[in-house]
């Protein structure tokens, strides 16, 4: 059966990678109804990624989070396709994965996608400028055009002056921005990360991540980012996927999942997240009212509660709130965020 192709950047229809002995076979993902996970456990076979179904936006950060041994790592080689999925489809630009040749999907992970991982992966004896231009080498570039766009790359990250180090001359953080570089040498369409900051210290990850985000404005990339840092994925998503034992158990934004869970697994993992940290004004305003009514000043409906308590906590008067155009679209006044703040599980407002 083929699967129905939206707009969207990437799609996966009903994805499985099994694991252990006659899982080549497919029959295990294809039987109506599908096996369960003891079931498979029964049979000696791993299910690491299970039925899975989502589609990721052009220009959208696509985070994917769960616990060590959820999935999420698998998936993302699998989307990728450098490990075979058992059953199911990957479309990348409406162009199915599995139907191109070895040599095709090779071209396009050269080309049109870029990759970064938690362990570095520099090549020790090559310099900053080396290790970014390779990918570029690979493709066949001539050594001054491509070391002109490692270049800029390189000041691209902030490490302008650092060309001619080698990787053990860096600290941590600079060796992560190496591997950015490198990968967004190729100009991907499509970037991955997975967990690339998890092994930095806490100061050196904030930094990055901020990095990361001022990069993405620049950029717009096509991003799928694996974490299982909540605070990271609240911080960095335009929505998330969370995943248990190889299932998608829910896809939303950080708003959607914290304050309407899906499954008691999606409640527990979010149980101690800030509300006023996920939660918008867009949520708690209300009507604006009389069009004389005097305003402290405007808001913008995005803006996180965490972000407006400052301004709130102090205002005699409510706030206007205002969409991305300008337009007044509500009211909120300091009542409406100490309700949320004072919510249980807002620990760390």
């Amino acid at each position: 059966m083929t699967a129905t192709v939206s707009d969207a950047k990437l799609v996966c229809r009903d994805v499985w990678k099994i694991f252990g002995p006659g899982a080549e076979s497919r029959a295990a993902a294809k039987t109506n109804p599908p096996p369960s996970l003891q079931e498979m456990q029964d049979a000696g076979l791993i299910g690491a990624v299970r039925g899975v179904d989502l589609e990721v936006n052009d220009g959208e950060i696509f985070v994917i989070m769960g616990l060590s041994g959820s999935g999420k790592s698998t998936l993302i080689r699998l989307l990728s396709r450098l490990i075979e999925p058992t059953a199911g489809q990957i479309f990348f630009d409406g162009k199915d994965l599995a139907a191109v040749t070895r040599k095709e999907m090779i071209e396009i992970r050269r080309h049109r996608m870029g990759m970064v991982f938690q362990h570095f992966a520099l090549l020790p004896h090559l310099t900053v400028l080396g290790n970014v231009a390779f990918p570029l080498e690979i493709q066949g570039i001539d050594r001054g055009a491509r070391e002109r766009r490692a270049m800029e790359m390189i000041e691209l990250v902030g490490l302008k002056g650092r060309e001619d180090y080698y990787a053990r001359e860096l600290s941590g953080g600079q060796q992560q921005r190496v591997g950015i570089a490198r990968s967004l040498a190729v100009e991907p369409d499509l970037w991955f990360l997975d967990e690339p900051f998890s092994a930095l210290d806490p100061l050196i990850r904030r930094e990055m991540q901020n990095e990361f985000l001022r990069l993405q404005r620049l950029l717009n990339k096509t991003i799928v980012f694996i974490t299982h840092d909540f605070d990271e994925a609240i911080l960095l998503a335009d929505r998330i996927a969370i995943m248990k034992d190889g299932l998608i158990d829910q896809i939303g934004t950080a708003e959607e999942i914290v304050t309407n869970p899906a499954t008691e697994y999606v409640a527990e993992f979010t149980r101690e997240v800030s509300r006023s940290q996920v939660m918008t004004l867009a949520s708690v305003m209300k009507p604006a009212g009389r069009s004389n009514t005097k305003f402290a000043g405007e808001l913008p409906a995005s803006m996180k509660i965490s972000e407006a308590a400052p301004s709130l906590y102090k205002a005699e008067r409510p706030y206007a709130v205002v969409d991305g155009k300008g337009k007044r679209v509500g009211k909120v006044q300091r009542e409406d965020v100490i309700a949320v703040i004072m919510q249980g599980g807002d620990t760390k407002s």
